[in-house]
């Protein structure tokens, strides 16, 4: 069979007047794999901290802080992996299996070159970092100790993610699911065999936590790329062939969409970072409320996270076949249907508010002063809940169009010149405190996915696809 004929086979004819009903069926088809693949990884994080914290507090806590300088580098990759999908989509909508494999090659490639600078930066100077943003040196060489282990996860990881845009581009993405499911239990059992020194395993302690991840996270990219080379439909498009030889043409246009998007990721981070130190500044009660309330808020992201890539996809393929009703109406398909499912887990939020802080915080303490300011916060949030899910659809759709560098200028606005200088200004000279804080961190979401929501329906609405595909 011809790698054309894979194309043909594997892509299910698309009728000219799909109506919305079946676009939101094909949607929620591909975002729940992606959806229960993020909640699985975030399993094996809770997993982590738990098998950590019998160490004590200081551990625990060292994880944290080892944990947010990691996830910041993590994250300067993560935008850059997940513009393979647009790419493959595209790719696939038009029928062309060539640069299906060619642009799954260079999001291998491109991780590969951000591994070599940051995991030394990491390893020799993470200590150093954490001391210069004022944490304690006995935290930080805690902390450090983690990383020595976690580190080395960093390539797997995006290349995980990289397989992870492949597979989901063209309809598959079932199979990273089912490696996810089996690595949680994988890693609880290797993390407290290394952690403690049981199973006949060395005593590792907080290096034995990282290896373990890093050990985990291996196997798992090495299941990814046998499942992508051997087992169909995915071997049909050779993906891991020439793998050896770098499309720069092609990597310099991954890195044009990718960077934006990681720029993006690292506004939204930086603002919740910086939430977190203001909150601090309040008092422990606060900073305890708001954890537990965005920690809520992360667990529900996760499903309009996979209806986002599903919307970078199912745009992909319409831009890919230059079918610009498509475009429009898979784009608006996912925000409506984000929008929706955030809406309904925003009431159920809302009425079960003081059994999700108790449930954080143990029995004896639901309702003392840190879940009672949670319930609040998580009142507080429900704009921010549900503006948060279609802000996410929302970018997800204009990343099928390849659009990426003007939201990274909206979520400077929105995240930074909106929402930081509201937080501010309502959490301490206003005198609102934890509360003003939140409104303001609802203020940029809702501003964010308002300006998204109108870039989207403008570029769909003018002769915008063969510039995209032109790229």
């Amino acid at each position: 069979m011809s790698s054309s004929d894979a194309v043909n086979s594997v892509g299910a004819p698309v009728p000219a007047d799909r109506s919305i009903r079946a676009e939101l069926i094909e949607t929620i088809r591909l975002a729940l794999p992606i959806a229960l693949t993020q909640l699985g990884q975030i399993a094996m994080m809770t997993t982590d901290l738990a098998l950590i914290g019998r160490l004590g507090d200081a551990a625990i806590a060292a994880a944290s802080l080892a944990h947010t300088i990691f996830f910041a580098m993590f994250v300067l990759g993560m935008g850059a992996m997940s513009a393979v999908a647009p790419l493959v989509a595209q790719a696939f909508g038009a029928r062309d299996p060539r640069s299906i494999r060619r642009s799954f090659r260079v999001g291998l490639w491109l991780a590969v070159m951000m591994t070599v600078p940051l995991t030394p930066v990491l390893l020799l100077y993470g200590e150093q970092m954490l001391i210069w943003l004022g944490q304690a040196p006995d935290s930080a060489k805690l902390a450090a100790r983690y990383l020595d282990g976690l580190t080395w996860s960093l390539l797997p990881s995006w290349w995980f993610l990289v397989l992870r845009s492949f597979m989901g581009s063209v309809n598959r993405p079932e199979p990273l699911l089912w490696i996810t499911l089996i690595a949680i239990p994988a890693n609880a059992l290797l993390g407290y065999g290394l952690i403690y020194g049981e199973f006949g395993l060395p005593r590792f302690d907080l290096f034995g936590a990282g290896l373990a991840t890093t050990i985990v996270d291996i196997a798992m990219c090495a299941a990814g790329f046998w499942i992508a080379q051997t087992q169909r439909p995915f071997r049909k498009f050779q993906p891991l062939g020439n793998v050896l030889r770098i499309d720069w043409p092609r990597l310099g246009k991954l890195i044009a969409i990718g960077a934006p998007i990681s720029g993006s990721f690292l506004l939204e981070y930086g603002l919740f970072s910086s939430a977190a130190l203001l909150m601090g500044w309040i008092g422990t009660t606060e900073l305890a409320g708001h954890q537990i309330a965005l920690q809520t808020a992360a667990v529900l992201f996760m499903v309009p996270y996979g209806i986002g890539m599903a919307a970078t996809v199912r745009v992909g393929h319409a831009v890919g076949r230059g079918d610009p009703q498509a475009t429009r109406r898979a784009g608006f398909a996912a925000i409506a249907l984000a929008g929706t499912f955030m809406a309904f887990m925003t009431l159920v939020v809302i009425a079960f508010r003081f059994e999700i802080a108790g449930f954080f915080l143990g029995s004896a303490s639901a309702k003392g002063p840190a879940a009672e300011m949670a319930a609040l916060l998580l009142i507080v949030g429900a704009t921010f809940f549900i503006c948060d899910g279609v802000q996410t659809a929302a970018a997800g759709s204009l990343r099928g169009l390849n659009d990426t560098r003007i939201p990274l200028v909206l979520a400077a606005i929105s995240f930074w010149l909106i929402g930081f200088t509201v937080s501010y200004v309502l959490g301490f000279p206003s005198g609102l405190g934890a509360i003003g804080i939140w409104i303001g961190l609802s203020c940029s979401v809702v501003v964010f996915a308002v300006f998204l929501i109108l870039r989207f329906r403008w570029l769909t609405g003018r002769d915008y696809l063969p510039e995209v595909v032109r790229g």
